[in-house]
């Protein structure tokens, strides 16, 4: 998906989240992305983000550099035991 369009979409998210005031926007905007955007969303709007953000609107921009500092500082998933190859 290109970054115009997934800005677009997270500017229309944070636009719903700051009509409920500006307590909640934030945090608003972060969690819906984390919840219902997949993956590669994330790591794209992560990625523009890096390259400058560009079209992002404040409170969307903050919401997503606390989503991608959140998202980095978590260590990688553990395999699920029993799923690993036998060392030979």
């Amino acid at each position: 998906m290109s970054p115009d369009k997934l800005v677009h979409m997270a500017n229309q998210i944070g636009k719903f989240f700051t009509s409920q005031g500006p307590d909640k926007a934030e945090a608003g905007i972060a969690q819906h992305i984390a919840r219902f955007w997949d993956p590669r969303m994330r790591a794209a709007i992560f990625a523009h983000l890096d390259a400058g953000g560009a079209g992002l609107d404040p409170v969307v921009h903050k919401a997503i550099e606390k989503l991608s500092a959140e998202h980095r500082s978590k260590p990688p998933p553990a395999s699920p035991s029993g799923l690993s190859r036998p060392s030979s």
